[in-house]
């Protein structure tokens, strides 16, 4: 078969799909279209077919949202594919009104509502318009957490035909249990983007007051400085108390030597890779209950949740985590790993998405 993958950013398909694309791979001829990136190179090396797609992922620009449409349209009709998987809000909704048009299957999978969802008003009002466009017609469409399956369905933005995966899951023999490190220095980390959302704001502050209080934690940052935080890094950097190391590329070694995974994130989320991965390394885990978070943290059993938004109680939380012998710590990060295990194995997700695609081209 031939099956076409549209989405907005490499990063995301090659370190949270790449069994997929490996499986898929295996079978069939994968083209994937989506904007030049770091990890492009990767995937075709890997074997798919690259097709450099000019789009913005936060651009606003109903004229270019049109191009995207037409150029999915070209894009289709060139290749003929068998299926066409999507992922991310345009690549779901105007790839989505393309296969719809062309009769192509498709399946959607919903990575997150997005701020212009969560956030109401009169984006709100556009977006589900684009995304009941979108979604409805679709042969499947993937939730990734059961808040945005329900607002979705509710507000009749999808068909029939949908059903949950466990976020991208987590590859379970790449993220392996390391060895808990000691109580001599108690390491802490930040992954994800500096935004004001995920909550960076929250832990640069947290780390300020805790670090004062507790001289021997460490506060590490793992990211790119998407909201221009470079001052706030700078200064705390100076002051001894963020450990910023930018972009990393293998998660696992920063996981070996921390303790903690502290998440206050208040973004729309899927499904958090990074607690996953976290608790996959057996590390415990301090986040918020919001959607793709929530899922992921069982509070005082492998990790604490913290209020959103709430600088006070992350620090209490913080506090908490600190009060635990290095033993109780440890067991924390040990129930995290177990749940995992069960719950949450990307062989999993790739079971539901080889099920879907045989359903959906043999109709």
């Amino acid at each position: 078969m031939k099956i076409l993958i549209l989405t907005n950013h490499d990063l995301g398909l090659y370190k949270f799909r790449r069994e997929l694309l490996e499986t898929l791979l295996k079978d069939n001829e994968v083209f994937v279209s989506l904007p030049k990136g770091i990890f492009t190179d990767r995937i075709i090396e890997m074997g798919c077919h690259y097709i450099e797609t000019s789009f913005e992922r936060k651009g606003k620009n109903p004229f270019k949202d049109l191009e995207l449409l037409s150029f999915y349209k070209k894009t289709i009709k060139e290749i003929h594919p068998d299926v066409v998987l999507t992922y991310t809000i345009k690549p779901n909704v105007y790839g989505g009104l393309a296969c719809q048009q062309l009769k192509v299957p498709y399946i959607a999978n919903v990575t997150g509502l997005g701020s212009a969802i969560e956030n109401g008003g009169l984006l709100q009002f556009i977006s589900l318009n684009l995304y009941k466009l979108g979604l409805k017609k679709a042969d499947m469409v993937f939730f990734q957490n059961g808040a945005n399956r329900d607002f979705m369905i509710e507000k009749g933005a999808v068909g029939k035909n949908y059903d949950m995966l466990p976020g991208s899951g987590v590859n379970l023999s790449q993220y392996e249990v390391s060895a808990f490190p000691s109580d001599e220095t108690i390491d802490f980390t930040y992954v994800g983007r500096l935004m004001k959302e995920k909550g960076f704001e929250l832990y640069a502050k947290a780390a300020e007051v805790i670090k004062a209080e507790y001289p021997q934690t460490r506060f590490h940052v793992c990211g790119p400085d998407e909201d221009n935080y470079k001052d706030l890094v700078k200064e705390l950097s100076d002051k001894g108390v963020l450990v910023y190391e930018g972009y990393v590329d293998d998660m696992k070694e920063v996981y070996k030597r921390v303790q903690c995974t502290i998440h206050p994130s208040y973004y729309p989320e899927g499904m958090s890779n990074v607690l996953l991965e976290s608790l996959a390394c057996a590390r415990p885990i301090i986040t918020t209950d919001r959607p793709g978070c929530g899922e992921i943290v069982d509070d005082g059993i492998n990790g604490f949740v913290v209020k959103q938004n709430d600088l006070i109680d992350l620090i209490e939380k913080i506090k908490k985590y600190l009060s635990l012998s290095n033993e109780e710590r440890k067991q924390l990060g040990l129930n995290g790993r177990k749940k995992v295990e069960q719950e949450f194995d990307r062989n999993i997700v790739i079971g539901k998405y080889l099920d879907a695609i045989e359903r959906v081209t043999k109709k």
